[in-house]
Order: structure tokens, then sequence, then C-alpha cells
């Protein structure tokens, strides 16, 4: 505050212009309470003004101190030169992101980031790298180097429902970057109705977005800096019949590719073994480079500048070895009872004729609802007398239940065909579900299983609840006689083998998958029982929140007195697992990928033992065949392919076919001999050496590679950018 007396002429005064000092040149007073001011700017432009006491708290009187002085508040000086300071950083430090995050990254994960990603403007990339070569970290390091570079203000990440927590755990705890997972609740609560504009740091379910045009269309109308769609490969088209065949999801990725600048896709499995599907897959990256149908000879199908793509057996540490393991996997064959073989054929028998009732059925959705109903139960059949038994059981009473209703509802009513009330599934939606998270597979299975039948009227129904009861009591019989020689199997195992057990004779730790909870909990009493401590087991399904999800990986990866995970395909996908090297698959998934997936959840970066994996398959059940059969060759290619052959998996066909198919066909008419002989022939060309060797070639894709040499180059450069960083100590 000054005095109207204080301003003399050359005097330096704040306040009299809001932004800048200005100087005094001459003063005019009129009477004794005002005057008339005349000053220069910082300009040097001149003005004039009057002032009153009433004006004497707008101003100050500046003293002029020494040239060059700093007499600021030096604290806030200091964090003003250090933010500005880390904004330059990154055009010292080449490596930014990765001395400001909690990674240690690898040779491959450096160059795909600061190589092959950074450098290009705008970012349309497919990452392509095996199963558990650390994409997350790749892509969080991507992120947070942007962030720096101020090249990144607005980022979604896409993935499948089970991996967003994963995804926003990895981001705040290694990279500190806070991102918001969309949920029903915070959707529905956004203030300006549309959610994407108010969290630009955002992470989201594949199926919410793909499944809700509302939702949809309000992405629409948002602008990214950069999406990234994790297991992008769900995203693919197809060609069929000569025309294409866009999914839901595919179309999601078209409008994601429309709203970003940069564009990521993660996917270990980017090419299902057919040139047109994979093109189409490339299209949401190039629209105009990669339209129309792929044709061989006229088409060129060079994607190098495109994707990176490195298998397991090329991955290399810092000094130069190799990063993973081998890997070895063994067929478990074992040999039903007497009374197990009697319920096998009573089942499967029951299971032929409703797919036959139902292919009499003219709806093709109601035909797909049913033949996905029985399917389960014949791989429930596999998998456990208790599966087996409770799910009989709860055929039997749902079905019980609908033959009340549908006698309610046929008093006074004409209704001839009582399977329009079946719900319907099309193809696509059963290879969607392939890929659901466990937690949404298991409620279709519920809600399916139990009550699609082929039944056509009220007389039909009741004869299919009478069979049901029937076998429902064999079941029963086998449960309580304690005949399932398949336990028997998995128990001599982990008793027996060598591998269980390190050279002091302690227990190594153990992951048993296997694909329904009935089997999970019946398992969980055997084990312990076994083991003889309630504590040595724990357990992940579909049904455990987040935390006790997260709890029991974290039991099982550091108690030392926690040693088997017994664990639906919850666990197959987001969990990292390598604190083991044991794995048991006590059921076999009808999806190859699901295999590799499950086989990818020990087999990854940290893995310092050679991995073992143990399948358990009754080779005299029909479709125990063809497994037997396909897992003989699997391991036979192995030892010529050098492990290679586990990378496949995901991309086998069985004659244009997936394994599901081939192996409905060996339940249905797997006693023809000549289907068998067809069968054992699909199988055999399916795994031929040539056309392993070509599909390991197809998912290579570009030639990317990483030898000793550029390895020691990689070193190199992370020493110079050590010493040139500017991040505080």
């Amino acid at each position: 505050m000054g005095k109207l007396e204080d301003l003399e002429p050359g005097a330096i005064v704040r306040g009299i212009l809001p932004s800048s000092l200005v100087t005094v040149t001459s003063v005019k007073w009129y009477g004794k309470d005002s005057l008339k001011l005349t000053y220069e700017d910082s300009s040097g432009r001149a003005d004039n003004r009057l002032l009153y006491r009433d004006n004497e708290s707008e101003f100050e009187i500046e003293t002029e101190g020494r040239p060059w002085s700093f007499l600021g508040d030096s604290d806030l000086f200091r964090m003003a030169a250090e933010a500005r300071r880390i904004h330059l950083a990154h055009l010292f430090d080449p490596l930014l992101a990765i001395h400001t995050s909690l990674v240690e990254p690898l040779p491959h994960q450096i160059t795909a980031v600061y190589e092959e990603m950074i450098t290009r403007q705008p970012l349309r990339f497919l990452l392509a790298d095996d199963p558990g070569a650390g994409k997350t970290i790749m892509a969080g390091l991507l992120i947070k180097e942007l962030i720096a570079r101020g090249d990144l203000q607005r980022c979604l990440i896409v993935c499948p429902g089970n991996l967003v927590e994963q995804w926003q755990d990895e981001m705040d705890r290694k990279f500190s970057i806070p991102f918001e997972i969309m949920t029903n609740d915070n959707y529905e609560a956004a203030r300006t109705g549309n959610w994407f504009l108010e969290n630009p740091l955002a992470i989201c379910r594949l199926d919410k977005l793909s499944r809700n045009e509302d939702v949809q269309e309000k992405l629409r109308v948002t602008d990214w800096d950069l999406v990234i769609c994790d297991e992008a490969h769900k995203m693919s088209a197809s060609f069929f019949g000569g025309e294409a065949r866009f999914t839901k999801r595919y179309r999601l990725g078209e409008l994601l590719s429309g709203v970003t600048r940069h564009f990521l896709l993660m996917t270990a499995t980017p090419h299902n073994g057919k040139e047109e599907d994979f093109q189409l897959f490339l299209r949401l990256l190039d629209g105009d480079r990669f339209e129309g149908k792929f044709r061989d000879g006229v088409h060129l199908s060079d994607p190098s500048d495109l994707m990176r793509r490195l298998l397991k057996e090329q991955l290399l540490k810092f000094d130069g070895t190799p990063l993973f393991p081998e890997r070895r996997a063994y067929t478990a064959n074992y040999t039903l009872s007497t009374i197990e073989a009697e319920l096998y054929r009573r089942v499967t028998e029951y299971v032929r004729e409703e797919f036959n009732r139902a292919d009499s059925i003219e709806n093709e959705g109601r035909r797909g609802t049913i033949g996905f109903a029985l399917t389960i139960l014949q791989r429930r059949l596999a998998s456990s007398p208790e599966a087996i038994y409770q799910s009989l059981r709860r055929r039997r009473e749902r079905l019980q239940d609908r033959l009340r209703e549908e006698r309610l509802l046929q008093r006074g009513a004409d209704r001839p065909d009582i399977s329009r009330s079946i719900p319907e599934m099309s193809r696509d939606d059963i290879d969607e579900l392939e890929d659901a998270p466990d937690e949404e597979l298991e409620q279709i299975e519920e809600q399916l299983v139990d009550r699609a039948s082929a039944a056509r009227t009220i007389e039909e129904l009741k004869i299919e609840i009478e069979t049901l009861q029937t076998l429902e009591e064999l079941a029963l019989r086998v449960k309580q006689s304690g005949s399932d020689k398949k336990w028997e199997e998995l128990s001599a195992i982990l008793q027996g083998d060598q591998e269980m057990f390190d050279v002091h004779g302690s227990r190594r730790k153990l992951i048993i998958f296997t694909e329904h909870r009935d089997t999970l909990n019946y398992l969980t009493e055997k084990i312990r029982a076994l083991i003889g401590r309630e504590e040595a087991v724990v357990v992940i399904h579909g049904g455990l929140g987040r935390e006790q999800r997260k709890n029991a990986e974290q039991a099982f990866t550091q108690d030392k007195e926690v040693l088997i995970l017994i664990a639906t395909d919850a666990a197959g996908e987001g969990i990292n697992l390598q604190r083991a090297h044991l794995m048991v698959n006590y059921d076999l998934p009808w999806n190859p990928n699901r295999l590799e997936q499950r086989f990818g959840r020990i087999h990854r970066i940290g893995q310092t033992e050679v991995c073992h994996l143990w399948n358990l398959v009754a080779a005299e059940t029909r479709e125990g065949e063809v497994w037997k059969r396909l897992l003989e060759k699997l391991n036979i290619e192995r030892e010529a392919l050098g492990g290679q052959v586990f990378d496949v998996l995901g991309s086998l066909t069985f004659n244009d076919q997936p394994l599901r198919d081939l192996l409905i066909e060996a339940i249905r008419y797997g006693d023809q001999p000549e289907i068998r002989a067809k069968l054992n022939k699909v199988v055999e060309a399916a795994l031929d050496h040539d056309h392993l060797k070509k599909l390991i070639e197809e998912r290579a894709l570009v030639s990317n590679a990483m030898d000793v040499s550029m390895v020691q180059k990689i070193r190199q450069d992370m020493e110079r950018a050590e010493a040139r960083k500017l991040q505080p100590h």
C-alpha cells in the first residue's frame, strides 16, 4: 500500500497497470487528495491517470535493487526450474520413460518402444511378440514416453474384461499413470453425459464397447492421442463363402482406428493361418493399403513396416543367453473303470440323440444353443464324476421346472412347438464365447446348458426328463463308488513323478487347470486330504472378486506353505505364475488357444526352470482318442521343431474347421470306422511337419530377429543413457 506523496518522478510503481510496473514521469496535484499521474510502461508507452486517496490501497512503490539481483521465493524458483528441466529431459535422455518407471526392461522391449514405435508419427502398429514377452511393459513405456514428450494427453486402453484390473494395476504400480476403468455405474453417473470426455486416461472392456451401440455413439464423438487394443486378435474378421464377415468386435476396431492419432494393436496370435483374414485384420491399421480381398500372386503381404514380431526362441537377455527356458509336455493316459465306461457310454448316447433331434429344428439360432448346451454337458462328463452328476441333476431340475411352465402355458392355448422358448445363439456368438472371461462363460452356461432342450412337445420333454433321471442315478452311483480313474492318474503324478519334488525331497509348486467349478471344488477337497494341509491349496475361478483373486495369486507366488493352485481359465490370462514351472491340464480345453494361454502363465519372463506340462486323457473315449493322437503328434513335432510348436497351437485348423467341431464329430459319429479313419487323417494333416513349419514361418510374419551383437549395442546405449539422464537421484 502506497501514499500519494510517494509518487515522485522516477518512482517505480506496481498496481497502476494490471500486468506490469510503471515509471513515474510527472505529478500534478489538485488540492491535497488528488493528483494527475503521468507514467511510462515497460515498453516506453506514455499514459496518465487521475488518482485519489481512495486509490492508495491499489498501488505500492517498488524499490530498485541491484542489477541481476534475485529476491524472489527460492523454493518456487527451484520447483519451476525442475519442472522445466524434466519437461526437456527427453532431449538429453533418450530412455526417459525407463529411468522414471519401476521396470527393468529387456533388450527386445527397448527396441520395440524406442526403435519401432516412438519413431513413427503417427503410430499405426501391430505389436505381436510371443505370449509372456512383456507387451504390457512395452505399452506402458510408450505411454510414459509420449507423455514426457508432450505428445499424449488422452489415452484409451481396450482389453478383455478379465484384464482391465491388471492393466490398471500395472500402469499405476510400475509407471505411476492413473487410469480409470469404465464401469456401468460411473458411465451412467458421468456429469456431462459422456464418460469418455471426462476421463483422459481410460480403460474399457472390449465386449462392453462392441455390444453397446449407445456407448459407441458417445465414443464416436471423442478424440484420442493413443488407443491401445490388447488381445487384438479378438477383433478379427474372416472371409466366408467369398464374402467378408465382420464381427461386432471388428466394427469396434474400425471405430477406434478412426478416433485416434496413434493406434497400437497388441496380440500374440495375429495370424490364424489364412492370409486373407490376416489382411482384413491389417486393414484396421491401414484401410487404403489392405482394402479388398487378398489374392495370392496379385496382392503383396509385407507388413514389416506395420508390425514387430519376435518368437520366444529369439529373445535374449543382456548377457546374450536365451530369455526363455525349454518347454516339455507329456500325455498321461488313463483307462475308465467298468462303471465309468458305462456312464460315459450312456451319456454320450443321450448327447448324440439330442444332437440328432436338434438337427430337425429349422431355426439355426436355436440349433446353435442346443448344440452349445450338449457340448458343455459332454465336456463335463469328461471332467469328473462330480461335474457330470451336478450337471445332470441341475439339467433335470430345470427341465422339470420348464415342463410345469409349459403345461400352464398350454392350458387353453395352442403351442405345438415348445422349442420356441429357447434363446438363439449364432455361430459368431459361440465363437465369441470361446474368448469370453471365465466368469461370463460360467453365467451363460448356467443360463443355457441346463434348459436348452431339443424337445418340441410336452411328451418329448417328459421322455427326456425320465432319461436324465436314469443318467443322474447312474452318475450318483459312480460318484459314491469312489471309482475315479482320472483322479487316480493325477494322484500318481502328484506322488510319484520325480519332477514334483526338489533335490531335498520338498514338494514343488504346481498349477492344475480345470474347466468347471464343480471339478475345482472336488479336486480341492481331494488334494487337501492327500497333502494333509488345507492351507497348501488355493483356488482361482470366475466367481472370485478382484481382491480375492489377487490374494490367491499372491499366496501361491509368495507363500512357501502354499504348494498347489487349482484354477479355471479365469487364471488362463492376465496372471503371472512363473513362480511355478509345473502344470497339469486336468481338463483339456476344446480351444487350442486356451492351451497356449495356460502354458504361457508359467513360461514367461522371469521363468528360470524347464517348464513341464501333463495333459490327462482318457484315450478310449471318442474325444479322448482324437486328443491322444493330437498330443502324441504334437510331442513328436516338438522334438523336431525345438519347442516352437506350442506357439502355433492357436493357429491350428482341422480341415478348415476348429478343433471344437472335430471333437463334436467324433462324439456323434466316432463309432463308425470310416469316420474314425477320417478324423485321424485330419489330425495327421493338421500336424504334418511341413504344415507346422509353414505355420511357424507365417507366425513369424516379418523377418525380425535379435542376435548377440544387437543386444551388446542396446546395452551400450543403455549405459550412455544412464550417464546422461537428468532425473533426480
